[in-house]
């Protein structure tokens, strides 16, 4: 369907035209017109990124799921040297591309009534972080993954700094030191890459092409190095314990969108980078270093679970248990096997739609009653039945409830890891149990009990508005738990080849 006609790039760069065009628009129009352009931004914002969703279920549908080569692939000649622009996807890429395109018109809906200040620079601030985190995951050459995997910190961190809380600009310096300064030691590596590249293939063919330097034999001890400073960068955008406090401060001061964002694709950037870089590039120091992502997740899962119990900011107890889900995602990857990487890559999908649920939920309430203070609250299910259901819906598939989309990743990713260390799918079994105490714990005090507030009195369930946002993802959660072959069946075969890639390089080093 698709057939020369660079698709990638269209629905990659469609957001960041419509930003363009918005401002453009403004800067020329006169002073009355200025007011009428921000006041249409929204739709505008609606239109374009509903458009981006449509076509990517088109490329999902038109995706080839029998074979593990890149698919719609761009190559066009760039900044010479073997640089190139270079795009395509694979199994492991194309769902990353869909849940960004579906998960953003949802926080453009949700904005439309809850920002209440430069509505234009807000919207065109998301279209731009749309074409750089959709870009991401369709880059094939090293230098312009970069480009985007680094380009996204900067529209997330106007939005925090900018529509943020009161300690909004704090947080975002806080988010962009700690996220660009583990990417400098990955910059320095692609450096090497693409000079040892030169070096192997000659200096004419040097290369940043993902592909071609995927096949490169590269020395152990090299290995060892480059691993850890790409690790530097993607354990930091998980983020893993001990290098996850960033994310706590950016959460609570972030907008409600800006969190579902963060949470739902950001974090998933770490992920993918290890599943498109630390694999397949330095198979003998991913296997030397498994141990030790290994003991990092469960420590991360059981010490985050345990702050998050503690925590009396709504907000803040959901960030802390993304860090713990995310422990879920490495132990998975570093498995290196099929259950556990299609476990971690469930994971991130099923945990980008809960987690997004739920951070709009506490913006739900948070637009009613100006706090995240989980002691403001108690027996909203008196006024807001409809909430508590969905709100229910999402805690238990964040606790990994079978029949929800929580449980599959959660399961594979401990069979995987029960195949190389018992112990470690023993400590995240216990983490899982924890996460029920502290989601079960925030329910109980949000939802049930008396009303102790009178300011609680009268408070309105959900409007239609709200519905559209939460009902989508509540059908998600549902469907992918019991039919979780929708996304394992596109993953498969792109899984196999990387294992099988893996294994042979294992075999032959």
């Amino acid at each position: 369907m698709f057939k020369g006609v660079p698709i990638l790039t269209i629905i990659t760069f469609i957001p960041l035209l419509a930003a363009v065009c918005l401002m453009i628009l403004s800067r020329l129009a006169p002073a009355e017109g200025k007011a009428q352009i921000a006041k249409n931004a929204p739709r505008v914002a609606l239109v374009t990124t509903l458009a981006v969703l449509g076509l990517s279920l088109l490329l999902v549908l038109n995706f080839d799921t029998t074979t593990a080569d890149f698919q719609f692939v761009e190559n066009v000649a760039w900044l010479g040297g073997g640089i190139n622009y270079r795009m395509g996807v694979d199994g492991i890429s194309i769902l990353f591309i869909l849940l960004t395109a579906f998960l953003t018109p949802l926080c453009i809906i949700s904005s439309a009534k809850s920002v209440k200040s430069r509505m234009l620079e807000y919207m065109v601030a998301f279209l731009v972080l749309e074409t750089l985190m959709i870009g991401v995951f369709c880059a094939l050459d090293m230098v312009l993954f970069y480009i985007f995997f680094e380009g996204v910190l900067l529209p997330m961190f106007i939005i925090i700094g900018v529509w943020g809380g009161k300690d909004k600009v704090y947080a975002a310096y806080k988010f962009l030191i700690y996220t660009l300064l583990g990417s400098v030691l990955m910059l320095a590596a692609m450096l090497w890459l693409y000079y040892y590249s030169g070096q192997v293939l000659g200096a004419e063919n040097a290369t940043t092409n993902i592909v071609e330097l995927a096949k490169l034999d590269i020395p152990l001890g090299a290995q060892t190095w480059l691993w850890l400073a790409f690790f530097a960068s993607f354990a930091v955008k998980m983020p893993m314990w001990p290098v996850h406090t960033w994310l706590p401060d950016a959460h609570v001061q972030a907008p409600t969108a800006g969190s579902v964002i963060l949470a739902g694709i950001l974090l998933k950037l770490g992920g993918y980078g290890f599943l498109r870089f630390s694999l397949p590039f330095f198979p003998d120091a991913s296997q030397y270093f498994a141990p030790l992502i290994f003991w990092l997740s469960v420590i991360g899962i059981i010490y985050t679970s345990l702050v998050a119990y503690r925590q009396t900011d709504m907000k803040k107890l959901i960030a802390y248990s993304s860090v713990a889900h995310m422990g879920f995602v490495t132990m998975g990857i570093f498995a290196l096997n099929v259950q556990g990487l299609q476990g971690a890559l469930f994971q991130m999908i099923s945990h980008g739609i809960i987690s997004g649920a739920l951070f709009f939920a506490v913006g739900i309430i948070y637009d009613r009653m100006h706090t995240r203070e989980i002691a403001f609250y108690g027996g909203i299910v008196k006024y807001m039945p409809m909430y508590a259901a969905l709100f229910m819906l999402f805690t238990m598939a964040n606790v990994g409830l079978p029949g929800t989309s929580g449980f599959v990743g959660e399961i594979l990713t401990m069979v995987g890891a029960y195949q190389v260390n018992p112990w470690i799918a023993f400590g995240a079994a216990f983490g899982m149990i924890l996460s029920a105490v502290y989601a079960l714990h925030l329910y109980r005090e949000v939802v049930f009990g008396e009303v102790k507030n009178e300011k609680l009195e009268g408070i309105k369930d959900m409007s239609i508005r709200e519905i559209v946002i939460m009902a989508p993802l509540a059908i998600l959660t549902i469907l992918l738990g019991v039919y979780p072959s929708l996304i394992t069946d596109i993953t498969a075969v792109s899984v196999d080849a990387l294992l099988a890639d893996i294994n042979a390089k294992l075999a032959g080093g």
